[in-house]
């Protein structure tokens, strides 16, 4: 008979201090697309996060190179299709930018109506998803109710619904419909009217506030660190916002409107409310523009342009604060009718760096928290 060894092997409490790696996506229900995130963990403790992207990149910068200067704004608005004109928006500024084009002033003030409205349906959007993601389903059912009712007048205007297309190098497709402005005044009062829903069933929900006050604090040195803007920038107590800081379009004859919400504690509630308070103020602006636009006389919303347009030789960088940060459009031109390179500094690619500092040493419980309130999409990452 041969003869055999038996080895015990214990493994008592060592194994407690075994780290574990677990990963979350790239299909998990807690993000708002496909993202993965790498978690190294101590038990029920993140020692480690590691954000892995790329799973939906398309390349849109190197196309932008193979498409001419209307063309490009298609793969613009899609990136971040919460934000569609405002992506628009930045791709005819920088090209108007390099052109030394001026729009004229009826178009100027329709675009920052345009962005307004475009700012408060991105908005909704998180404010009904982030409650949902903790277990509050009620809210997201009130957001979409507000979101209809501006999708509606976006897309009497333009024709679509997410995906406007209606910017254009120079101005804008068309002129506003007969009648639009009246009913767009009265779905920015009708959406305001009920805005009180998110301060009451919301923040005024002692869970929702347990789950999200002192959780996932985002320290401002951190903020400069990883370049984050935004709301979440500001509900760390950063106050910057370029409509203030560096206005663009009819921002700048805006400030007595414009307030630049921000907070200190730096944690998943103060970016609630950042969000939402920052969703009054541009329901606020729209009415603004609104205002000034009926005191217009008559005029063009664009420039004629040639057949063929051709930016000038040159380079330039033109930045615009979008609902979810700054967005950075760094344009350069070899003098032909497509873009030698155009390279796109989207909000998100930022913002999402950053939890590589903030999940650790945070619990695996409040990781979805932590996550909801950052406030990304992940097409804007993987752009």
């Amino acid at each position: 008979m041969t003869p055999t060894t038996e080895t015990t092997v214990g493994i008592g409490g060592a194994a407690e201090s075994t780290d574990m790696v677990l990963n979350i996506g790239p299909q998990h229900p807690s993000t708002h697309g496909v993202l993965r995130l790498r978690l190294v963990l101590d038990g029920e403790r993140i020692v480690r996060a590691e954000p892995v992207i790329g799973y939906m990149h398309r390349g849109a910068e190197k196309l932008f190179e193979a498409r001419d200067y209307r063309q490009i704004i298609m793969l613009a608005n899609r990136h971040d299709w919460l934000s569609a004109f405002s992506n628009e928006l930045g791709v005819v500024l920088a090209v108007e930018r390099m052109l030394g084009m001026e729009v004229p002033e009826r178009a100027v003030w329709t675009r920052t109506l345009l962005a307004e409205l475009n700012r408060v349906l991105n908005h909704l959007m998180f404010l009904g998803s982030y409650p949902l993601e903790l277990g509050g389903i009620t809210p997201v059912f009130y957001a979409f109710r507000e979101r209809e009712v501006l999708q509606n007048v976006m897309e009497e205007v333009s024709g679509g619904r997410m995906h406007y297309m209606f910017n254009r190098v120079g101005g804008l497709k068309e002129d506003l419909p007969a009648g639009w402005s009246a009913r767009a005044r009265a779905a920015v009062a009708a959406v305001r009217s009920r805005m009180d829903v998110f301060d009451d069933l919301v923040l005024g929900n002692e869970i929702f506030r347990g789950r999200t006050r002192g959780v996932g604090t985002l320290a401002p040195e951190a903020v400069h660190a990883y370049g984050v803007s935004g709301p979440i920038a500001r509900g760390s107590g950063v106050d910057f916002d370029l409509r203030r800081d560096e206005p663009y379009l009819a921002y700048g004859e805006l400030q007595d409107v414009l307030k630049v919400v921000t907070r200190g504690e730096g944690d998943c509630l103060a970016r609630f409310e950042v969000l939402l308070e920052q969703t009054h103020n541009a329901l606020g602006l729209a009415d603004a523009c609104l205002d000034r636009l009926a005191g217009l006389a008559p005029g063009p919303i664009n420039q004629r342009l040639p057949k063929v347009l051709k930016a000038p030789e040159g380079h330039t960088y033109a930045w615009t604060e979008n609902p979810l940060g700054i967005n950075g459009y760094y344009l350069v031109s070899k003098g032909e009718k497509t873009p030698y390179r155009l390279k796109l500094r989207s909000a998100s690619y930022n913002n999402i760096q950053v939890l590589t500092e903030l999940l650790p040493g945070t619990l695996v419980a409040d990781m979805v928290a932590i996550l909801g309130s950052m406030f990304f999409v992940v097409g804007d990452i993987d752009k």
